[in-house]
């Protein structure tokens, strides 16, 4: 026995036995649903219970990892989303939070309970310390022993609740992430190709230049086919009636393309042994960020990119088109040149799939920096800053990016390290908090916990007819829930739940200080 208790007093063995224990425990299914990583913070709080302590550090480590790791992730979707969504989300944000201030100011005049320690409650039950310092700034040390009684709950509530919302709606997670990528992949309508024989006789002799094909069509000549001769075209090239042309584009773009140029035909450009088309990968350093009018490529290189293929999207290229790491192109070029034009870009598979960890660490310095300066703290540093700096893409030698399955890994090994940690804590008190202040307060702080997902979920479901998965991640930043966002990642292979996630969490944080704050006028 004294060999087992020796085992548990060493932090780093009980961590990974927790973990491991988890993961078995986690892939139990019960009528479809399984923890799945969640279980991790209810192992620990068994734990916990019994005396397993972990040093605080580690949970700060795992925290900074998973967030981080998120934000990268997140981060050129989390700028589109704001864009499209933001609305839609900072109000749902709005309604989550006001309804737990309404909720606590109601509890306030019906039990008469002291408004510190109700204040306390309303930052435990959404897991909030940015919201706890507000409490204890505005009413004393009474809102830290609210704090201590709504917390467990508001862990363990959040991730029961958005584990079984889909279940409670019937809502299929599978068709939820079709839909979702369906929405996605609106802006960027599917790009295909035709041919055109010139008909039109106004555009015999002149240049693409002078045609202003681009912007007329917003579509792309990949090749030309000139008296038997295919090519790849440049601005300066000369269309002929005649001519046999492939066109690259949306169907509206192809349709436009047609009006100028001609009609369309089922003739086709053979590829000869001077003329190549491949996919590049982007993995060169030197080029990201820059724009393909900035690389010149037709000038230089006699090429054409044809589309840009980022994050499973195809894009039209454009002058303006900025290059990141990992994009592949479709490029038409001379076969001689097609070579320089690889090397232009890197085409390296290993170096797309190698992990660099100075712009993890400079990051995360970064995060905390700005975490300390500013009233986001930890958490809501190191997302912003992960958000910006995956927006950046790069910054002069540095790339903002991770390997997918370096993120994947990285994000894993952090939330198990943070909940292990926040789990054995909450343990710790668990049961000398419900023999020294009861049931009531308890019973509060779960309705503080639930009543706000509860009718948030109502107006997301019925009001703004929001998407499943985006609702799941709406409802763990407006609860400013990592461990929430934990359980929700598990469920889908899809990252609409972390873009929504990173779109609420900032909105949230700040409200619920200033809601804190207002109690104190109640």
């Amino acid at each position: 026995m004294d060999f087992i208790q020796s085992l548990l007093a060493e932090g780093y063995f009980a961590l990974f036995l927790i973990i491991a224990i988890a993961y078995v425990i986690g892939r139990i299914k019960v009528k479809g649903v399984s923890l799945d990583v969640s279980a991790v913070i209810f192992v620990a709080l068994v734990l916990g219970h019994f005396g397993v302590t972990l040093p605080k550090v580690i949970q700060d480590i795992g925290l900074v990892l998973f967030i981080f790791t998120i934000g990268i992730q997140a981060g050129p979707g989390f700028f589109d989303a704001l864009k499209k969504h933001g609305i839609k989300l900072a109000a749902l944000s709005v309604v989550l939070i006001l309804s737990a201030g309404v909720v606590t100011v109601a509890t306030h005049y019906l039990s008469g309970y002291d408004m510190g320690i109700l204040a306390g409650l309303l930052a435990g039950a959404l897991t909030s310390t940015p919201g706890l310092a507000s409490a204890t700034d505005q009413f004393g040390d009474i809102a830290s022993i609210g704090y201590g009684i709504a917390y467990p709950f508001g862990v363990i509530g959040v991730i029961l609740f958005l584990r079984l919302l889909p279940k409670l709606l019937r809502t299929d997670i599978r068709q939820a992430e079709t839909e979702w990528e369906r929405e996605s992949t609106a802006e960027h309508p599917a790009l295909n190709f035709e041919h055109i024989r010139i008909t039109n006789a106004n555009v015999d002799g002149k240049t693409l230049a002078e045609l202003s094909f681009r912007h007329m069509t917003e579509a792309t000549i990949s090749r030309v086919m000139h008296e038997g001769e295919a090519f790849t075209p440049n601005r300066h090239t000369r269309l002929h009636t005649g001519d046999l042309v492939r066109v690259v584009g949306t169907e509206n773009a192809r349709k436009r393309a047609e009006v100028l140029l001609g009609e369309c035909t089922d003739a086709e450009i053979p590829l000869s042994g001077k003329y190549d088309v491949q996919a590049v990968l982007v993995t060169n350093k030197k080029v990201v960020n820059k724009t393909l009018a900035e690389l010149n490529l037709q000038t230089s290189y006699d090429a054409t990119v044809t589309r840009i293929r980022r994050s499973g999207i195809d894009i039209t290229p454009s002058p303006r088109s900025r290059i990141r790491f990992g994009d592949k192109l479709i490029v038409a070029s001379s076969t001689e040149n097609m070579k320089l034009v690889q090397k232009l870009f890197g085409n390296d598979n290993q170096r797309l799939s190698d992990t660099d960890i100075l712009p993890i660490a400079l990051g995360i310095v970064l995060g905390v920096v700005v975490g300390k300066l500013t009233f986001l703290g930890l958490t809501g540093g190191v997302l912003l800053v992960a958000l910006v700096l995956s927006k950046l893409g790069k910054t002069g030698p540095v790339l903002w990016t991770m390997s997918g399955s370096a993120n994947v890994l990285l994000r894993e090994i952090g939330l198990v390290f943070f909940l292990a940690v926040v789990g054995t804590s909450a343990g710790a008190t668990l049961v000398d908090t419900f023999r020294e202040y009861g049931w009531q307060l308890f019973l509060i702080g779960g309705v503080l916990t639930l009543v706000p997902m509860v009718v948030t979920t109502i107006v997301a479901k019925y009001a703004f007819k929001v998407n499943i998965l985006t609702l799941l991640g709406t409802l763990a930043g407006g609860m400013t829930s990592t461990p929430g966002l934990a359980a929700v990642t598990s469920m889908t292979r899809s990252n609409a739940p972390q873009v929504a996630y990173a779109t609420a969490y900032p909105i949230a944080m700040v409200l619920l200080v200033a809601v804190v704050k207002l109690l104190g006028l109640a």
